[in-house]
């Protein structure tokens, strides 16, 4: 989740879920320095992109933060989704913010990113979600490692955001961006994942 300026058509300190069951339900932030929720135009795009592939996917959502993200997927009818968030607080928020929805197949893991993907048992999920804080520079690294460590189902679907003003990172092999957009001071890009084997 990028530590980023408050959007000004998010509300300080509530997330607002866009579309789908949960649709205009708000949720609390937790109070962590510069964290803020992927701004409700750029999720409206992005899901727009993904309605033909939303419905029972399994999702990751890699730097959760708010979990903005995962829980606009669930929302709109994703099978599962995976929150990782390397902060204590920002996780249990999360944690209160799923029990709240009463949302099936929601897991949250405190651990940093790049720790979960080392370490976590191999999945295949259908759409991952990379949102990093954009000065630690994590893109890059964070594909390289969801490709080597076999995380991905076939045909999967990478969603990226990063500062506009940084150049658009090295894929793996097999990744080709499909999507590509700009709002404000944020790039946002859909990856396909394609595999060899």
């Amino acid at each position: 989740m990028a530590r980023r300026k408050q959007s000004a058509n998010s509300q300080t300190g509530r997330l607002r879920i866009v579309a789908g069951n949960w649709r205009s339900r708000l949720l609390d932030i937790a109070d962590v320095e510069g964290l803020r929720p992927t701004s409700e135009r750029i999720r409206e795009t992005l899901f727009n992109w993904l309605s033909h592939r939303i419905h029972g996917a399994h999702c990751l959502d890699l730097f959760a933060g708010t979990g903005a993200l995962g829980l606009e997927a669930l929302s709109r009818g994703a099978g599962s989704a995976v929150f990782v968030e390397r902060s204590g607080v920002a996780a249990r928020q999360l944690e209160k913010n799923i029990a709240a929805l009463e949302a099936t197949g929601a897991t949250v893991r405190q651990q940093d990113a790049g720790d979960y993907l080392r370490s976590a048992p191999k999945a295949r999920f259908d759409l991952v979600f990379l949102d990093p804080p954009f000065a630690a520079d994590l893109l890059e690294e964070t594909c390289r490692l969801l490709a080597a460590q076999e995380q991905l189902a076939d045909g999967a679907l990478v969603y990226l955001e990063q500062d506009r003003s940084s150049p658009e990172p090295e894929l793996p092999a097999g990744w080709h961006i499909i999507k590509n957009k700009t709002a404000g001071m944020v790039r946002y890009m859909l990856a396909q994942v394609e595999r060899d084997d």
